[in-house]
């Protein structure tokens, strides 16, 4: 499942940045269908992986969630510049995506070392 979980992790990042770039280079293309549905199933598995991984590790049970909590909240930050970013121009759209490239940086640092601000 983990690896399930960390494919879906690099799609999703793929996905936001390439999206990204179209919306500057090929703003056009972003109104095809599948540029809608396609990020949205992305991080929908990649949600329910995540899920999935927590359900079936002892985290919540040995008291040792804090971490997950701290990835939660992050992410919320992170979906919350990716629409901003998605919906601004110019410096703004920039901002956005630094911030969310910054929480993406966050979330997978927690990840790895399971230490979060909590």
């Amino acid at each position: 499942m983990l690896f399930i979980h960390i494919i879906f992790v690099l799609l999703s990042f793929i996905s936001f940045v390439a999206r990204v770039a179209l919306s500057e280079l090929k703003p056009e293309i972003l109104t095809l269908k599948a540029f809608k549905i396609v990020p949205h199933v992305i991080d929908t598995l990649l949600l329910v992986s995540g899920i999935s991984l927590v359900v079936r590790g002892d985290w919540i049970e040995s008291g040792e969630y804090n971490w997950i909590i701290s990835k939660v909240m992050i992410l919320l930050a992170y979906i919350g510049l990716g629409v901003f970013t998605m919906r601004s121009t110019g410096a703004r759209r920039w901002a956005g995506f630094a911030g969310a490239i910054a929480c993406y940086g966050y979330i997978l640092s927690v990840a790895i070392t399971k230490q979060g601000f909590l």
